[in-house]
């Protein structure tokens, strides 16, 4: 039997996107309306369907990290910045499903975990009913959002890795009113991933950023869910953070043998999946363990992602998956020290994500002990 296919607005005013859209189909709770761009072909067809039988799954989660109900869209999937991998990140209107509730995401071939995860990304910002919009703190929101619903799958964008690199400025008692920055969106992220840690989920976070609002910052956050002052705040998360990186002792790379990073940080042994510094701080907990070389977490995370001790450019389309068994054995070894362990070694923790083709990579995760660094866009 064969249905009619409903649309939600057969002229739907897309951001960017100039030309032909093709519409797909819709849903079936007939919320989420499918469009592609014709000149994609196949791939992006596949995408297009793929989008369709996995967005109510998404709105679902959605539906309980903001506590209100679901609410009709119009999707485009096309090559965003010329991009068919997903690195070409989404865009919409506004943060509100009134006028922007027609979302463009970046096609991502072979990859839909990564469209999904985009369209999590804009439709989390929709929820959010025109507050928290173009700043740092609902960009780090709509990232983990992001995160959450499609395990990671857009890692590649994180921003916390940078944030910790760059000397972690103070973007929880201020709020960066644009959501471009790497900085302070990698510090939101870093920052949700601790108040995870302590046990609020992003039930209970995400509601109270809507109402805390554009003006709101990160202590206030801190505050209203634990009780503890926001003058606290900063100073609590700082120092858990550097508890943690300084669980394995650090002395300057240059009196670590390269060899001895290679042998437990080799490409080989690194997914290029999971570009958080979990990774980094595990195995730099197993040279010393192992070796009693000490060597910074920071430095492993170079040469994991990097090809390098000294950072150099990207070299991740050179990195072979891992070896997940052994990154499980380090993570219960550290669970029964009485760390709290989020496992994320199995499965496909993908790349972080972007959202708009401008943005600088964001959304991932950060340390282990607490949850995911992880950032996107």
């Amino acid at each position: 039997m064969s249905h009619p296919l409903k649309r939600l607005n057969p002229n739907p005013a897309w951001p960017s996107f100039t030309g032909q859209a093709t519409f797909v189909g819709t849903s079936p709770s007939q919320l989420v309306h499918v469009y592609v761009d014709a000149t994609l072909g196949l791939d992006g067809t596949h995408n297009a369907h793929s989008l369709i039988v996995d967005s109510d799954r998404v709105l679902g989660i959605n539906q309980k990290i903001f506590g209100i109900p679901s609410q009709a869209v119009n999707v485009l999937i096309y090559a965003m910045g010329g991009k068919t991998d997903g690195t070409g990140g989404a865009d919409h209107g506004a943060c509100d499903f009134k006028t922007g509730g027609d979302i463009e995401v970046c096609a991502s071939f072979g990859n839909p975990a990564r469209v999904s995860a985009l369209f999590e990304a804009e439709y989390s910002e929709c929820c959010m009913n025109g507050n928290l919009c173009g700043v740092s703190t609902g960009e780090a929101l709509s990232r983990w959002c992001a995160t959450v619903v499609s395990s990671n799958a857009l890692a590649d964008f994180a921003t916390a890795p940078h944030w910790f690199r760059s000397g972690m400025p103070d973007f929880v008692t201020k709020t960066d009113k644009t959501d471009q920055s790497g900085l302070s969106t990698g510090c939101g992220m870093a920052f949700l991933s601790w108040l995870r840690s302590l046990g609020f989920e992003l039930d209970k976070i995400a509601p109270a950023m809507v109402t805390l609002g554009t003006q709101g910052v990160l202590s206030q956050l801190y505050a209203q869910l634990s009780g503890d002052s926001p003058a606290n705040a900063w100073g609590k998360f700082h120092a858990a953070l550097t508890r943690l990186l300084r669980s394995t002792p650090m002395i300057p790379s240059t009196q670590v043998p390269s060899s001895r990073v290679e042998q437990f940080a080799s490409p080989q042994r690194a997914t290029r999946l999971t570009r958080s510094l979990d990774m980094a701080v595990l195995i730099a907990r197993t040279i010393w363990d192992d070796s009693n070389t000490a060597i910074s977490p920071i430095r492993v995370y170079d040469y994991v992602f990097y090809g390098s001790i000294t950072p150099k450019p990207a070299m991740s389309s050179q990195i072979e998956p891992f070896h997940a068994m052994a990154i499980s054995r380090l993570a219960h070894q550290l669970k029964a020290e009485g760390r709290s362990i989020i496992h994320m070694e199995f499965g496909q923790p993908q790349p972080a994500h972007r959202r708009r083709p401008s943005h600088v990579p964001t959304r991932c995760s950060i340390p282990t002990a607490w949850v995911t660094l992880t950032a996107f866009p």
